[in-house]
């Protein structure tokens, strides 16, 4: 079963805005090139390098909060790093995601969501909460570059 990259954002420091990409260099030094969260630092185990969200949990915590038309909101305000469609992040640390030819990255934890989620819209931050609606966080593996419609899998 596969998947497909839709959605590429960074953001270089805190609460800075968000810049989507096309494509992007992904590193195990660096995660995502020119995000804030992805550098190793010493003493730092990197299971926060890098944040995917599924589009389907995206939409269903926007359908949750009943929203009109104008009110939608795009995926990127939840600053993951990655979008993905048409595929389930694995729900457990140590499964290995892989995205395009060559990246791969380790799944660590949940992505739970912060408050910052009620300031861009009130009741967010709960319609994230059930099923890891939030995303996965994950450390690089392996670098790889990556582009929208690359192929996404979780490997066994």
């Amino acid at each position: 079963m596969s998947g497909r990259l839709e959605g590429i954002a960074r953001h270089d420091r805190p609460r800075g805005p968000i810049e989507t990409l096309e494509h992007v260099s992904v590193t195990r030094e660096l995660g995502v090139r020119g995000d804030l969260r992805g550098a190793i630092r010493p003493g730092k185990s990197g299971r926060r390098q890098i944040s995917l969200i599924e589009a389907e949990s995206w939409d269903a915590a926007l359908a949750d909060l009943k929203l009109s038309a104008d009110q939608l909101l795009p995926w990127h305000v939840r600053r993951a790093n990655l979008l993905v469609h048409g595929i389930r992040l694995p729900r457990e640390a140590g499964k290995i995601i892989a995205i395009g030819k060559s990246l791969r990255i380790e799944t660590t934890c949940e992505c739970d969501p912060c408050s910052r989620m009620d300031q861009i819209l009130p009741g967010l931050k709960l319609a994230l909460m059930p099923d890891w609606r939030g995303g996965v966080l994950g450390r690089v593996l392996t670098d790889g570059e990556i582009a929208i419609g690359d192929e996404v899998r979780i490997e066994e």
